[in-house]
């Protein structure tokens, strides 16, 4: 019987020839990713159970993103960002890319990738559940407690089983109005969100290899809203390109075998599908635009790792450009890399930045900001008995600020027509 890309990786991760779903095994980590959230917490249960000789057990595979709650002035956030600061400092971490400097980077999840951090065949583990975004480059990447944190830490070592796998298989050429924001909405509603627990969501066909990185990435993102382990993606020429623009390290590239075994296959035509969202209070309450249209908006956010690339303020810039958005609109970039594009790229030979501030967006700094609440100075936080549509992965009551607030989530193209309106619109209506 062969193998999964999922499980192909995992048995090289464990150094055998093959492993099947429910085996457990010990897996040697490639590359292991904390935050301010997560990371002090790791920290001190490591010290703490590796004693006072505690060794990291590569500091070349430790990459520390201060990124949650960082532009506060909440000082428990601000002093979980002088915890890792001063283990960076103390243990001698090289990549730890601190705010408040040059290094600073914005979300973790896209820094991965931006960095060459992200490498076809290899595992990463991380201290957030988002952490599946690198599975979009052919690789295993999947988030772990702070406990387990600590025994990599200290090891670079971890016990898993391996999970079954479905697979998404997405045929045709997808409409100019849909994006990957869509097709992750669309099979959460069909699994909900516990379909996935503990598997692995693999996705293919010839729509998923006409997406751009970025979208892919978006895509490997809300595996973890079906409660997978992993979303992961084949790796092709695009991806190989990208990784060599940013790493000169070697890579394994793998793809499930014919014969492999899947828990369940799922198929869709990409030409069928239209507009979605979805609705308070969780992202499998999915509906189309055409069917919520209309519902009114106090806000509207287009930003963090699921929506925040540059290829999601593209899109919104198409819609708000020469336009003016009717309710309060926040423009936050998941890197400081794509705040950089945000002055550079251009539509109609105007720069993203300037289109979103002429059409009266405020455009934030890069980090997680509103997308988990933060503290009560986040900017764009969600307040009591607030409407907002937003290109965040997670809807639940209080996500993004307020228990008293409603959160619908959407593509850039949904969130950016209904800036313009006021009021959920299909983007179809704008193109």
């Amino acid at each position: 019987m062969g193998m999964t890309i999922t499980e192909k990786i995992l048995a090289k991760g464990a150094g055998k020839n093959s492993v099947v779903p429910g085996e457990n095994v010990w897996l040697n980590v490639d590359v292991l990713m904390t935050h301010d959230v997560c990371g002090p917490p790791t920290i001190s249960i490591w010290k703490k159970e590796f004693g006072e000789k505690a060794k990291i057990w590569d500091k070349q595979k430790l990459v520390i993103f201060p990124d949650h709650y960082i532009f506060t002035s909440n000082p428990h956030a601000n002093r979980n960002v002088e915890v890792l600061r001063s283990f960076a400092k103390d243990y001698d971490v090289q990549n730890y890319y601190d705010v408040g400097t040059d290094r600073y980077k914005g979300v973790c999840h896209i820094a991965l990738a931006e960095e060459g951090y992200n490498i076809p065949g290899t595992i990463l583990f991380g201290t957030d559940s988002h952490t599946c975004t690198s599975g979009a480059f052919g690789m295993f990447s999947t988030g772990v407690g702070n406990t387990d944190a600590a025994f990599i830490l200290g090891t670079g070592k971890i016990w898993e089983k391996v999970p079954e796998s479905l697979l998404f298989t997405f045929d045709g050429e997808l409409p100019s109005f849909i994006t990957a924001k869509d097709l992750i909405l669309r099979v959460l509603g069909d699994i909900t969100t516990n379909g996935g627990t503990y598997r692995a969501l693999e996705f293919n066909g010839d729509a998923i290899f006409s997406l751009s990185v970025d979208e892919r990435m978006t895509l490997t993102n809300m595996a973890i809203e079906a409660g997978a382990m992993n979303g992961i993606i084949e790796a092709d020429e695009i991806i190989e390109n990208y990784v060599k623009e940013r790493s000169e390290k070697s890579y394994e590239l793998f793809q499930s075998d014919g014969d492999a075994k899947y828990k369940q296959k799922y198929h869709y035509k990409a030409s069928e599908f239209e507009p979605l969202v979805a609705k308070p209070h969780s992202p499998d309450n999915v509906d189309t635009v055409q069917n919520v249209k209309g519902r009114k908006l106090t806000k509207c956010y287009i930003g963090s790792c699921t929506g925040g690339k540059l290829s999601d303020f593209v899109s919104a810039a198409k819609f708000l450009f020469g336009n003016e958005v009717k309710v309060p609109t926040f423009i936050v970039p998941a890197s400081t890399a794509v705040a950089r594009q945000l002055e550079i790229e251009t539509v109609s030979g105007v720069s993203l930045k300037e289109i979103f501030e002429k059409s009266s967006c405020v455009v934030a700094q890069s980090s997680c900001a509103a997308c988990l609440g933060g503290p009560m100075d986040t900017i764009g936080r969600a307040k009591d008995n607030e409407i907002i549509i937003s290109t965040t992965n997670r809807n639940f009551p209080g996500r993004m600020g307020s228990k008293k607030s409603e959160v619908y989530l959407a593509s850039p193209l949904t969130v950016a027509a209904s800036a313009l309106t006021g009021e959920i619109t299909d983007p179809r209506d704008y193109m």
